[in-house]
């Protein structure tokens, strides 16, 4: 549950959200994907390993995070499927929840770095003045030095982990949708239509009619 004040509830309103909620969206956890098989496409990939490592504060997660999450993990489970419970020792025990209390918080720490950059995609999006045009277009075709001076990343990077599976798109498009509808419905209540006669919404790769 999220607490709303007045002015939220004066968003929800005019535009089906708060700003509060809006924000909640490109902080979730649901945009990214670090599961072991995706972590693994990005390891055997040199030019994806290489995207990731230019996500501002990456470097400081350590030599090898990906690596290391993955192995782990790996162990962990197969530790578990081999032997129950009942059948190891108090410091078996312990040493394996260790362990797995490493991988997982190894895990968030690469979750919420990527989440970071996902939250800069709002602010490129405030910058760029295309609205009828799918995102992935604003950013690879019409905007791509934009994009690159506000996350960090190139429009190659970015491309190669969508491709990945790193970030979920489906979950993008109803981000960006919610963003153009609070931005409008912002917009439009100090009386300003900063987009005369727009029909539709481009959202991450997919366009949708604006009512």
């Amino acid at each position: 549950m999220t607490q709303i004040d007045a002015a939220g509830i004066l968003d929800i309103a005019l535009a089906g959200t708060s700003a509060t909620l809006l924000a909640k969206k490109w902080e979730s956890a649901m945009l990214v994907n670090v599961d072991n098989d995706t972590l693994r496409r990005v390891l055997n990939n040199p030019d994806a390993m290489a995207a990731v490592e230019r996500i501002e504060g990456w470097r400081a997660l350590g030599d090898n995070v990906i690596e290391i999450i993955i192995n782990k993990s790996d162990e962990v489970k197969k530790l578990k499927d081999k032997v129950k419970d009942k059948d190891l020792t108090e410091k078996q025990k312990k040493e394996l929840s260790e362990e797995e209390k490493e991988y997982k918080s190894k895990r968030k720490l690469v979750q919420e770095k990527l989440i970071k950059f996902a939250t800069r995609i709002p602010a490129f999006m405030y910058l760029t003045d295309f609205r009828k045009n799918t995102l992935q277009d604003v950013i690879t075709k019409l905007e791509p030095d934009l994009f690159r001076a506000v996350t960090g990343l190139t429009v190659e990077d970015f491309d190669l982990l969508i491709r990945l599976k790193v970030f979920n798109t489906e979950q993008m498009n109803q981000a960006v949708f919610a963003f153009r509808r609070y931005e409008d419905a912002s917009l439009s209540y100090t009386g300003i239509d900063s987009h005369e006669g727009l029909t539709h919404y481009g959202l991450y790769d997919t366009v949708v009619a604006r009512e």
